[in-house]
């Protein structure tokens, strides 16, 4: 194994994985600075959401190395994994993933609770990231009564209040209309850099990257130099590239 860089919050090399023998990553390698947001780009089904398991340590990659502030997280067993993904990692799914029985701070604070924090600072902290987020209003209703941007404010919410050294956004906004695409990418990145929050965000979306510092483009499992990607508003299309040499 190759000690990653001192710089980097995260850093794979070589990594590969197929799903039911289709290729997702076929060789991909990337490193990610502490600080940084970066964006993973590409079309639908080009390796994304497989690289950012991958980083995140939901996915052991079958060959390649991952590490996370140089501890090889590719060698870890499970419980392991699950620890560092419960106490290190935030994860923003493309469908805001609540819990139904709870409501809005409940599900912010939950990652405060399983880490055995404390009720009162748990729900103190949920309530401030809901007021942060501009829906301290919707505190104490369940998911089902909000409506789907209010839901994804919750699910960043969630994310932001354990204070993770990383969080991992999923196509985070896929499902939003324009305005509540906006401002949950704007609550998401001057709340990460704020707080020195280090980003991996996937998106297709060509408004999304340009938020980013920094792109990585993936296109049929492989990075590539350029990858042009439409804007939500715009019709699907086939992406265009051109491998890196």
């Amino acid at each position: 194994m190759v000690a990653p860089p001192d710089n980097d919050v995260i850093w794979a090399r070589s990594l590969q994985h197929s799903h039911n023998g289709s290729p997702a990553l076929a060789g991909v390698s990337v490193g990610v600075r502490d600080g940084e947001i970066l964006a993973v780009t590409g079309p639908r089904g080009s390796g994304k959401t497989t690289l950012l398991h991958c980083l995140s340590g939901q996915l052991v990659p079958q060959q390649g190395e991952v590490w996370f502030n140089s501890v090889p997280v590719h060698t870890m067993g499970p419980r392991l994994r699950e620890r560092l993904r419960r106490d290190k990692f935030g994860w923003i799914a493309p469908e805001p993933q609540l819990v139904p029985e709870l409501n809005a701070w409940e599900n912010v604070a939950l990652p405060l609770l399983l880490r055995g924090g404390s009720h009162r600072e748990a729900k103190k902290t949920g309530l401030d990231w809901l007021e942060r987020l501009d829906i301290g209003a919707c505190a104490r209703k369940r998911p089902h009564v909000l409506p789907q941007g209010q839901r994804q404010r919750i699910a960043v919410a969630r994310a932001l209040a354990a204070s993770p050294a990383v969080i991992f956004a999923d196509e985070p906004t896929a499902t939003l209309h324009r305005t509540d695409r906006s401002h949950v990418l704007r609550t998401l990145t001057s709340a990460a850099r704020s707080h020195g929050i280090t980003v991996v965000l996937a998106t297709h979306d060509a408004e999304v990257a340009a938020l980013a510092d920094r792109t990585v483009p993936l296109l049929d499992g492989r990075r590539v130099a350029t990858v042009a990607l439409p804007a939500v508003s715009d019709a699907e299309g086939h992406a265009a590239c051109s491998l890196s040499v």
